[in-house]
């Protein structure tokens, strides 16, 4: 088998084989197929798209070049959750507690954020002595213990994913839906979970920008998860403004606890609930998904999410003496509006790189976070302003460069006449 032969069938717009295609990982992962080659088989896909069996025979190279998890020692249902990056997305520090107050398992791999999305990893860092690196004995001890944990994925799970996204990146082939489907689902895969809920985000802040290349890239997930054997729903959720009121990781770890107690904003609690209710279902703990939603908004009003939250927090060294004193910066700055009318959009992407300059993430992985900073809006979507209303907080503990302000100035779209509030949810697909 020659690795020119796979790049022109694939080229000529014919499917590859399941040895083809494993012949080309394997080859990669192990150095004797060049940068070159696989560069140009990316292209090739790029163009002429994937079929869901080639989706699937990718994604299974893809998760056995690696290590995969064994979760068969924990008891019950195994549920996970991934988004595919958005700006304020704290979705897992409350669904998670949420889904393990009522029975379900919850034991995940996550990641941390670049750019302009907030990456779980890091709001969980931010909590003093919280820690994200677990060994393999114990995370599964503890899932069985608290029906909880959230740990940082090693370099051991799914290598050929690492080396194909590299490539990706710098050969403009980063925005091919069945690589972007491997990719996601060869990792989740890897974490070993039963039942995976997928967040798919649509708009300014996010990677899919219309609802159509999101039911796109849904549809390729839900179909690779069902190729082995795993229960998979795909979320399709607004993020032409951020989620929630908080942008920067100790903010949205606040925001999470105040969900957690029954208080947060409405669009995070309805995601999460309708998350969490798909969870608590597909793992047999209520008889309908109906069911599980009402058992959900229960558990964030009688204190047992929040309890659960905090013995998670707790089981990983973790500890908040309380949130008056959470937050530390020199200054709280208001950013008002120049004009009355209502707001038609706060775009995700400005809000997120505005608290990335703050100090709020990273550019590059080597940079340090500051996790006390970052920005609290104070309008949404829909709402009406008079001119000199405050639309946000700006929480600093540095110099306010211009640029900051320059991209809170282009971020909120303001216009005489009256906006809806929009769905949260555009569309579920299972």
């Amino acid at each position: 088998m020659r690795m020119v032969d796979i790049i022109v069938n694939k080229r000529e717009g014919l499917a590859n084989t399941q040895k083809e295609i494993e012949f080309a990982i394997d080859g990669y992962v192990k150095g004797t197929i060049p940068d070159y080659q696989i560069s140009a088989w990316l292209m090739a896909i790029f163009f002429q798209g994937m079929t869901d069996e080639e989706s699937s025979y990718l994604t299974k190279a893809m998760l056995y070049s690696g290590d995969i998890i064994d979760l068969s020692m924990i008891d019950g249902v195994k549920v996970d959750k991934h988004s595919t990056g958005g700006v304020g997305d704290k979705t897992t520090l409350v669904l998670g507690p949420l889904v393990a107050s009522l029975g379900a398992k919850l034991a995940k791999l996550s990641g941390r954020g670049l750019g302009h999305t907030g990456g779980t990893l890091d709001k969980m860092e931010s909590i003093d002595g919280m820690s994200i690196d677990i060994p393999e004995d114990k995370f599964i001890e503890q899932v069985n213990k608290i029906n909880i944990a959230v740990a940082g994925q090693t370099k051991k799970i799914v290598p050929a994913d690492k080396l194909l996204y590299a490539l990706r990146d710098v050969t403009g082939s980063v925005p091919s839906k069945p690589l972007i489907a491997s990719s996601i689902m060869s990792k989740k895969l890897a974490s070993g979970a039963d039942v995976i809920c997928l967040d798919v985000k649509i708009g300014d802040g996010a990677f899919m920008k219309t609802i159509e290349d999101a039911v796109d890239l849904s549809k390729i997930m839900v179909s690779i998860g069902s190729s082995f054997d795993k229960k998979v729903v795909a979320f399709i959720t607004d993020m032409d403004q951020p989620l929630g009121m908080t942008i920067g990781n100790r903010l949205e770890v606040m925001e999470a606890i105040y969900t957690l107690q029954g208080k947060g904003p409405k669009d995070l609690e309805t995601l999460c609930v309708k998350i969490a209710a798909n969870m608590i279902y597909l793992a047999d703990k209520a008889e309908s998904v109906e069911a599980a939603e009402k058992l959900c908004y229960e558990q964030l009003h009688n204190g047992k999410a929040l309890a659960k939250f905090n013995e998670f927090v707790k089981a990983q060294g973790g500890r908040i003496p309380d949130l008056d004193n959470f937050i530390k910066v020199e200054e709280i700055l208001p950013y008002t509006a120049k004009k009355e009318g209502y707001i038609k959009r706060i775009k995700a992407l400005n809000i997120g790189l505005a608290s990335m300059k703050l100090g709020g993430g990273r550019e590059t992985k080597e940079d340090t976070i500051d996790p006390n900073v970052g920005i609290i809006l104070n309008k949404k979507v829909g709402e009406f302003v008079k001119k000199g209303d405050v639309l946000c907080e700006i929480y600093r503990n540095k110099p306010l460069a211009d640029d900051i302000i320059e991209l809170l100035d282009e971020a909120f779209e303001i216009v005489p006449e009256h906006v809806a509030i929009p769905e949260t949810i555009k569309q579920i697909i299972s």
